[in-house]
């Protein structure tokens, strides 16, 4: 297949997607950004995600993952005019961490709305990084090293295996692979939000922690709090999950495109000083190391 015609196939699934939850779609928005990592597509895991967060309403957040890491996507999106070039520490890191960490593969988010928001630097699931040597990076937020304790407290300091920068928020995104057993059961998600100074989590959260695989933490370089802590499923059918589902969501479910032979989605809830937000990806194309990437089989 062509990459002309990969991308053409692959506007028209956003566009689809975009359709389905009322959002506006403009080629002349899209393109430029598929166009930019066109050499990467063929290859990439392509995930769009829909979230209830009041933030995102009226967007849809697409993903580009598995760009290799010769690739850095955020000198491409400056190239290309996808984002001006960040005079913010959190423009820095990206360059520092692929040059003293061993990265293994790149990713990019953008809204259909939004444009160009985020970038992902990937670690090898053999090779998980600390926190105590990531803190020592020039444009690290501060707010990470003043959270070191509390991370190893937990045993997730020494687990990261993904971290997102998301240029126009200015957060960081920090995902810990393999998390301990205990991270996921009633007691250890309400003491994890009590230390970060968030509120008690619903039952919806709770419940979704019994089959949860993965956690990530949000911080900023204009703060000192955590701003979120998010608990993610892995699923193939979100129905069945322990959580209800808001209509919005369920027509996503069970009407989004996707290339895969057997769906893919990861359902997340994000607790927040505010409160609490739902978050539904899809897999548009899906490989099966993916479920490595993500470390699934490694929690207890």
């Amino acid at each position: 297949m062509s990459n002309t015609t990969e991308l053409a196939d692959l506007y028209s699934a956003i566009e689809e997607t975009a359709g389905l939850l009322d959002v506006p779609c403009s080629r002349e928005r899209i393109h430029p950004i598929l166009a930019a990592f066109e050499d990467s597509i063929a290859q990439a895991i392509i995930a769009f995600r829909v979230s209830t967060w009041a933030r995102n309403d009226g967007d849809l957040d697409c993903r580009i993952a598995s760009i290799p890491k010769s690739v850095d996507p955020l000198a491409v999106a400056v190239e290309r005019g996808l984002i001006e070039k960040p005079t913010h520490p959190s423009g820095s890191l990206l360059g520092e961490l692929h040059r003293d960490f061993p990265v293994e593969s790149s990713g990019i988010d953008f809204g259909v709305v939004a444009g160009f928001t985020k970038t992902w630097s990937f670690f090898p699931t053999d090779a998980l990084q600390s926190l105590s040597d990531l803190i020592h990076l020039e444009s690290m937020p501060p707010s990470v090293a003043a959270h070191l304790d509390y991370f190893q407290r937990y045993g997730l300091a020494d687990r990261v295996s993904l971290i997102g920068i998301d240029y126009p928020q200015q957060t960081l995104n920090l995902y810990f692979g393999a998390a301990p057993a205990q991270t996921f059961t009633a007691d250890g998600i309400r003491s994890i939000l009590r230390d970060a100074g968030l509120p008690e989590p619903t039952e919806r959260l709770l419940s979704l922690c019994t089959q949860a695989f993965g956690i990530y933490a949000t911080l900023s370089w204009n703060s000192p709090r955590v701003e979120r802590i998010t608990i993610a499923a892995m699923t193939q059918d979100p129905m069945t999950l322990p959580v209800r589902i808001e209509p919005k969501i369920e027509r996503y479910v069970r009407e989004a495109p996707s290339l895969t032979a057997e769906p893919q989605f990861v359902y997340a809830i994000a607790a927040t000083p505010s409160g609490e937000y739902h978050k539904l990806q899809s897999f548009y194309k899906w490989k099966p190391h993916v479920e490595n990437v993500l470390l699934v089989s490694d929690i207890g």
